[in-house]
């Protein structure tokens, strides 16, 4: 599984219907599982972004699907990250010679 960092910024839309923000968290994570991906943990946060996702899906097609699904609703703009564990990046870093 390929780990992603998800940014998300709640649109006019998702603000005012903040409160029903945590019944569509539950709704993503399942949409997510349903493509064999999985939400590893949320955040709400402050600053440049509203919410920090952390998921893992089993491709870039995937994680896109995802990510494009979520934008369609109209609650949340995205911007999304591929990580590359400690392993992967080490293994990077020594493969520069």
């Amino acid at each position: 599984m390929t780990t992603y960092v998800m940014l998300a910024n709640w649109t006019e839309q998702g603000i005012q219907k903040a409160k029903d923000s945590p019944r569509r968290l539950d709704a993503a994570k399942k949409a997510l599982k349903d493509m064999s991906g999985e939400i590893k943990s949320f955040y709400l946060t402050m600053g440049d972004f509203d919410l920090v996702v952390i998921l893992e899906a089993p491709d870039d097609a995937v994680a896109a699907r995802f990510s494009l699904q979520l934008g369609m609703l109209g609650n949340v703009r995205t911007r999304t990250l591929k990580a590359f564990p400690e392993a992967a990046y080490r293994e990077i870093i020594n493969s520069l010679g």
